[in-house]
């Protein structure tokens, strides 16, 4: 079933209510932006001759033309494949190609990067500016809405790992049914007098989230900023009612700060759904104290999306309980159309109280890496996707994550995996060694570090910075870079990053 076939049901059942808000001012209604989804998707397979599942990239700021997009090139039965706008042209051109995305749709400030990005792609896709004439033209009589398999492609989601380069994971229609699903019945009930604000970026978990939303006939507010403002999100939460938004940690704590600062109202703020990083119980507490009962979390990868386990509201609230602080510091309980299982490395499920990795099965998880083979059967074996997280479940079957076996750094929200931090460090004359780890940090989650030996004559913190911006992304980029004779290895040469957290 087509994902985007929500949105025409609502078309007809509800076609005044407003689907997509910019700010407090309606964009489109569930009639319209169903009309023009199908009459984008037109444009797509017949000016643009994209095919049945070709792929479709959106390096795109939050824009309502984000939902448009979304929703057309599913319409048309193509893949989606969000980019994160804060990338590095180098690392967007490594998506396009990968991905073999035949179209992009930009935000206005990314028309540039696209053609550096572009620039060394064989076959470039076409470049199309959102909002822009170029994209109006696209328009044509709508197209009937695709039918798709179950296991067509849908979102095509490139998630980090340590080996240097992200992997695509192809998350099908049935995958985001079964999300959405599992995202109505675990974490949050949402009806069609809510919304979803993105403050977080619509390339990740905000945009994934669109999902259940669409499903529930509620409606999507991107803010005038694009982005994130503390004081918009409240402002906006008072507009509109039954607001609901992704959070990561980071935004959380910035939320918490600015409400006990200003005491704005929350009454129509619903639900804040935290994850994406490590929140410290002292900083859940707090959010309590200053907003209220209305913070859920969710535990889940770009494999199985947003759906392993979730604590809901009714767990987070819940402070007479006697283990309340010992929940509040775990990931919840397996959600509800998933099976979760710790194992070890011989694949030997443990019971409560003993750390193995992470194991997830269900409908929610990727088919697989996109024409990876070798990392798709490194994930998935004998039908469970293994997280690289390693986790111990308690006895009343909550689930606390212990460490990332993958060494992957999460800073905001955004994962970030040191040997492509590395590799970049490694390419300055001036750095003979380098080894990146993170640091915990109470506004940031973790932060990165890079320990370097460095060459005569030994580059500055300042010349390494800018030499990590002119190839990587801004927030990969270390904050501190701590000169050292020698990296600690062992035996076999391997740098001993526990060591270096140690020093930290």
């Amino acid at each position: 079933m087509n994902v985007a076939l929500w949105l025409a049901r609502h078309a007809r059942t509800d076609p005044a209510r407003v689907a997509v808000y910019v700010g407090a001012s309606a964009w489109k209604t569930y009639a319209r932006l169903a009309a023009d989804a199908a009459s984008l998707a037109r444009g797509l397979r017949e000016k643009l001759g994209l095919a049945r599942g070709d792929r479709v990239a959106l390096v795109m700021a939050n824009a309502p033309e984000y939902a448009e997009v979304l929703l057309g090139a599913w319409w048309a039965g193509l893949a989606a494949v969000p980019v994160n706008a804060k990338l590095h042209p180098r690392e967007v051109a490594f998506i396009l190609e990968n991905s073999g995305a035949k179209a992009v749709f930009a935000t206005p400030g990314w028309i540039s990067g696209l053609a550096e990005a572009c620039a060394g792609i064989d076959r470039p896709p076409d470049v199309i500016e959102a909002g822009s004439v170029g994209y109006g033209a696209l328009f044509g009589e709508p197209l009937p809405l695709e039918t798709v398999a179950d296991d067509a492609l849908a979102w095509l989601f490139y998630t980090s790992g340590t080996t240097g380069r992200p992997k695509g994971a192809m998350l099908s229609h049935a995958n985001l049914r079964a999300m959405a699903q599992g995202y109505l019945t675990d974490v949050d009930a949402v009806g069609p007098a809510d919304c979803l604000l993105h403050a977080a970026p619509m390339s990740h978990g905000s945009g994934l989230y669109l999902v259940p939303y669409l499903l529930a006939g509620a409606a999507q507010v991107v803010p005038e900023s694009g982005g994130f403002d503390p004081a918009e999100v409240f402002d906006l939460a008072a507009t509109h009612r039954g607001v609901g938004l992704f959070a990561a940690p980071t935004i959380v704590r910035r939320l918490v700060e600015y409400a006990a600062a200003h005491a704005p109202p929350l009454e129509g703020l619903r639900t804040v759904v935290y994850g994406g990083g490590p929140m410290y119980v002292a900083d859940l507490l707090r959010a309590l104290d200053v907003m209220g009962l209305r913070f859920a979390q969710i535990y889940g990868q770009g494999e199985s999306p947003m759906t392993i386990t979730a604590l809901a509201k009714r767990f987070v609230n819940d402070r007479g309980h006697p283990r309340h602080l010992a929940r509040i510091a775990s990931v919840g309980v397996p959600q509800s159309g998933v099976e979760v299982v710790v194992r070890d490395a011989a694949g030997r499920a443990l019971p409560a109280g003993e750390v193995g990795e992470v194991c997830v099965r269900g409908a929610v998880v990727m088919s697989g890496y996109w024409e990876d083979a070798g990392a798709t059967s490194r994930a998935l074996r004998d039908g469970w996707l293994w997280t690289g997280d390693l986790g111990a479940f308690d006895a009343e079957g909550f689930l606390a994550l212990k460490d990332r076996s993958k060494d992957l750094i999460i800073s905001g929200g955004s994962n970030i995996y040191p040997r492509e931090v590395e590799e970049a460090l490694l390419a300055h004359p001036g750095v003979a060694e380098a080894s990146v780890v993170g640091r915990a940090d109470p506004e940031w989650g973790e932060t990165v570090v890079a320990f370097v030996v460095a060459r005569e004559p030994a580059p500055t913190p300042a010349e390494l910075d800018a030499h990590c911006l002119a190839a990587i992304a801004r927030f990969k980029r270390p904050k501190e870079y701590r000169f050292v004779a020698e990296l600690p290895k062992n035996n076999y040469g391997k740098v001993l990053k526990t060591a270096l957290r140690a020093l930290l």
